[in-house]
């Protein structure tokens, strides 16, 4: 019998994702992860690819039917898929809207559907990766802060309702973490940054964060390892930040 334990990581392929993966990988868990782009790290054994549009439902119960059939078992299932854009909101059309919630939001309730139907027999943990932008507005960032307010209420609605079956439901909230995503959408001219990217993340560090730096993407994998082990058997419905001390609550 496999004894490994096995997670599921939709959008672990890059960014803060890629570095959620490899802790997991040098873990010794199975890994599946779930994207459009598929992960190339050629020497873990443990790791496993499956194709997925996130914001489908019927993708979505297909890579949870995978993952059990070929483990037996889900242990923890991390969403992490996300895009962040800024717009004015009399420039956001219909499109930019559901690209936004689409993504941010729906495929993490398709996940969550599906980690609540094979993770309640044998309890588990649900991570979501929301924001500090779910924790307080900023301009433009309307569609986005909206996304990502109602991925806490998802993670507190959930662990009062999944606690039951003894599976714990958290969210980490990240303040800004330099990926090529955030840098890409830093450059736009509706952004804080106004496409000066590292200009403005000096000044961010230097003027908002209490520690005088900012986070990196291994220490969101760090609390997510910490959030799925035994450690933080009565912590649930909690949303995170990492933030070194910008929003301090």
């Amino acid at each position: 019998m496999n004894k490994m334990k096995t997670v599921i990581i939709i959008g672990g392929n890059k960014g803060i994702g890629l570095s959620i993966t490899k802790k997991y990988l040098n873990n010794n868990f199975n890994v599946i992860v779930g994207g459009r782009t598929k992960i190339n790290l050629k020497k873990f054994e443990n790791l496993h690819f499956f194709k997925l549009d996130a914001t489908n439902e019927n993708s979505v119960k297909k890579l949870f039917s995978f993952t059990k059939k070929k483990f037996k078992k889900i242990d923890v299932v991390i969403n992490n898929l996300g895009i962040s854009e800024w717009m004015p909101i009399e420039r956001i059309s219909a499109n930019f809207f559901d690209k936004i919630i689409n993504t941010n939001l729906k495929s993490f309730f398709w996940s969550c559907k599906y980690a609540t139907l094979n993770l309640k027999k044998n309890g588990g943990v649900i991570i979501n990766m929301s924001s500090i932008a779910g924790k307080r507005g900023s301009k433009n960032n309307s569609v986005y802060s909206a996304s990502k307010f109602a991925i806490n209420g998802l993670t507190q609605s959930l662990a009062k309702e999944l606690g039951e079956f003894s599976i714990r439901v958290n969210a980490i909230c990240p303040v800004l973490i330099k990926t090529k995503g955030l840098e890409k959408a830093l450059k736009s001219k509706h952004s804080p940054a106004n496409g000066k990217v590292n200009s403005f993340l000096k000044n961010f560090k230097n003027e908002q964060s209490a520690l005088r730096r900012l986070p990196d993407a291994d220490d969101v994998a760090d609390l997510c390892f910490f959030l799925s082990s035994s450690s933080s058997k009565s912590i649930t419905g909690q949303c995170i930040n990492v933030d070194c001390g910008v929003f301090p609550q």
